[in-house]
């Protein structure tokens, strides 16, 4: 989730020359609080079963 954040923040945010820190920081806490206010959520297409299937050696299987 965190590198879907940042590459939004790249993207609509970074995407330009910006002149100094301070700067940089006021854009960044802009587009942070537009994203909260909007409520922004990430879609999440991968679903629980498809990463069973694609990352089985991350989901061992347990038998009782």
């Amino acid at each position: 989730m965190a590198e879907f954040e940042l590459c939004s923040l790249n993207r609509q945010c970074l995407n330009r020359r910006i002149p100094d820190k301070e700067t940089l920081e006021r854009e960044a806490d802009a587009w942070q609080r537009d994203r909260k206010v909007k409520g922004t959520k990430v879609d999440w297409r991968f679903t629980t079963a498809d990463a069973r299937i694609k990352l089985n050696h991350l989901y061992p299987v347990v038998e009782i």
